[in-house]
């Protein structure tokens, strides 16, 4: 939309051609792109690239908004209320009006990949009739249902949706602007027939709580060397185990053993690659195990390589946290 770059003053835009713009986005964390459709007036499909672990936004506007997100990969923590916090992760969809889109976003995984559409309720109608033939498509309607007031909607697992924007990234470029028309005209009758009650929302936490949790896992990945349990985490921090596991879940994905076994392994597969004469038993301890055979069967586990295996084969990860662990 036309509105992006001013209203965006810190994105810098890399090209623009045939109804079609990139931008960049960088800070100290790291870079995006969005690349960005304008498929007819007041109907934008944009495909956003983060690989950050946040970013701000100064983005207000007066316009009469709808937007889709849909996260195909990673993770981003929007407010649900002035001191509370919920994530959006792979599958989900978030349904809002950008009344609140000012300020900072976490990305909890350092990364966020996701295709959003957009539509200006002002100049849509007329456009949308036609594509919509006899069938009676209310923006507005669909507006009101999923964003009563200033809040987004999140649907999380909501059926069939996944292969609406998953088609989106292998569309040839000879067809690109007539196939997204018919993928916008197939998410909007997607989301006014959807039934509120489809998908299930997930538990917000408060800020107080997702900071101790991010102060957590900085700990935890400060002393990978070491193996701190659970319990010494929730006497050390003053948070209850139960609500300590809970937001650690909801803001990293994985629960915090499952979390911190694949940076282990992310940050031993670096070692092997970068330390060629670091013996293994050697990058064992590096990583806070005290037996090369555990740290071998862990290692094969989450790369499906024995870490000698890996050394020989010249060392590619596919690294689980790969902004975090260079």
């Amino acid at each position: 939309m036309a509105f992006l770059q001013d209203s965006q003053p810190d994105l810098c835009l890399l090209a623009k051609s045939g109804g079609c713009s990139v931008y960049q986005l960088r800070n100290e964390s790291g870079e995006g792109t969005m690349t960005v459709y304008e498929v007819f007036p007041g109907a934008t499909i944009l495909y956003n690239d983060f690989h950050m672990a946040y970013c701000d936004s100064s983005f207000e506007t007066q316009q009469d908004l709808l937007c889709i997100d849909y996260c195909r990969e990673g993770r981003m923590e929007y407010a649900v209320g002035n001191d509370a916090f919920s994530y959006v992760e792979a599958g989900d969809l978030k349904v809002d009006r950008r009344l609140k889109h000012k300020g900072y976003f976490s990305l909890p995984l350092s990364h966020y990949h996701g295709i959003s559409m957009c539509f200006d309720l002002s100049m849509i109608p007329m456009e949308l009739a036609r594509l919509a033939g006899d069938y009676p498509l209310d923006l507005a309607a669909i507006q009101r249902k999923f964003c009563p007031d200033a809040r987004p909607r999140v649907i999380h697992g909501a059926p069939s949706v996944d292969h609406i924007f998953q088609e989106l990234c292998t569309v040839p470029e000879r067809i690109k602007m007539p196939y997204f028309r018919v993928k916008i005209l197939e998410l909007l009758l997607y989301l006014d027939a959807l039934e509120l009650g489809s998908g299930t929302e997930k538990p917000y936490f408060y800020r107080s709580q997702v900071e101790t949790v991010k102060a957590i896992r900085s700990y935890l990945v400060e002393h990978l060397d070491q193996h701190i349990t659970l319990e010494a985490l929730s006497r050390q921090y003053q948070i209850p185990l139960t609500t300590m596991k809970a937001c650690f879940k909801s803001v990293y994905g994985s629960p915090v053993n499952t979390y911190m076994r694949a940076l282990r392994m992310d940050r031993a597969a670096l070692l092997l690659r970068k330390e060629p004469e670091a013996s293994v038993t050697e990058i064992a301890g590096a990583v806070g195990y005290d037996s090369s055979s555990k740290f071998a069967a862990a290692f094969r586990a989450v790369k499906g390589q024995t870490p000698l295996e890996y050394r020989r084969g010249g060392g590619n990860p596919v690294l689980s946290f790969p902004d975090e662990t260079e």
